[in-house]
């Protein structure tokens, strides 16, 4: 089961993966590739949704809660993983709500915001998966240098709760400022 899980957290990365790239390519570039990529991004965001619960299930088959509790390592492993996934299931209700019109003005540095913060989670998360099964990375280091150490650390720097609530902020001012009349459409 253990070379399950270790096989099935690549589906989520590359989607996730692949779906920060369509979302810089429909943000930033002109032309058909940049069409092509606002189209394709939902479902590219779905199916990095289910293979990330596939991913988290047979994470928590595969060793015992408690386990993942009990190191530090695993609990940020764990944390990552369910920050991921909640970014980019924000990110699947932005575009799915929103259609093309989530590419317009300045929405697209709300997708280009997440899909970036996505990026450095999922990698962080790839990173301690990799150190639990005794693959260290270079990403490592770029954490070290941040305040976290790896094996040890188990919380979010002060910078990161700070750079969260101000994207948090901006994100619901930027909400507020383009909110819908109430009787307009909301699709």
């Amino acid at each position: 089961m253990t070379g399950m899980h270790h096989m099935l957290v690549h589906f989520p990365e590359a989607f996730w993966a692949l779906a920060t790239l369509m979302i810089l390519v429909g943000a930033w570039m002109p032309g058909r590739l940049a069409e092509l990529s606002r189209i394709a991004l939902l479902p590219v965001l779905v199916l990095s949704l289910l293979g990330a619960l596939a991913a988290i299930v047979s994470g928590l088959l595969v060793w015992p809660l408690a386990a993942n509790l009990a190191s530090p390592m695993a609990r940020n492993h764990l944390l990552m993983a369910l920050w991921s996934l909640g970014l980019y299931t924000m990110l699947t209700v932005l575009v799915w709500r929103a259609g093309a019109a989530a590419f317009d003005g300045s929405r697209r540095w709300v997708l280009v915001i997440l899909a970036l913060s996505g990026g450095l989670l999922f990698a962080t998360t790839g990173t301690l998966g990799g150190h639990l099964a005794g693959a260290t990375t270079r990403f490592s280091e770029l954490l070290r240098l941040t305040g976290w150490e790896v094996y040890t650390t188990f919380y979010s720097p002060g910078w990161v709760v700070a750079v969260m609530a101000m994207i948090g902020l901006a994100c619901a001012v930027l909400g507020h400022r383009h909110k819908r009349p109430s009787g307009g459409r909301d699709d």
